[in-house]
């Protein structure tokens, strides 16, 4: 993995039911070469709208988010980062509230640097 690699967390999580036609939000900066994390509690196909709107971004791999193993590498365009890779990651939950108005800590499209991990 990169030294400096930069690591953007694309939050897609939604806190109500929400039909396919919902849009996603709008992508976060995403500087050339870094790896894109997309987290969040959705369904399985606003995972799958994500990546591909990231698949022609700048990213040089794209990554979703499990709490209980890190970013896992899913599309990967550059020969540090395979697919099945875990990165030792975890978003920050600064700036966002749950349903009750209690704050989850989190700026959305937040970057991050030095992602530590076995590999």
């Amino acid at each position: 993995m990169p030294e400096q690699a930069n690591i953007v967390f694309y939050p897609i999580g939604v806190d109500s039911p929400i039909a396919p036609s919902e849009p996603l939000p709008p992508l976060p900066a995403i500087p050339r070469g870094a790896v894109v994390v997309i987290e969040g509690r959705a369904p399985i196909w606003r995972y799958g709208m994500a990546l591909h709107r990231l698949h022609g971004s700048p990213a040089a791999a794209v990554a979703v988010y499990d709490p209980r193993l890190g970013a896992v590498i899913v599309a990967s365009h550059h020969p540090d980062y395979r697919e099945g890779q875990i990165l030792n990651v975890a978003p920050d939950t600064k700036g966002e509230t749950d349903t009750t108005g209690t704050s989850l800590g989190r700026a959305p499209g937040q970057t991050c640097r030095k992602p530590t991990g076995p590999d």
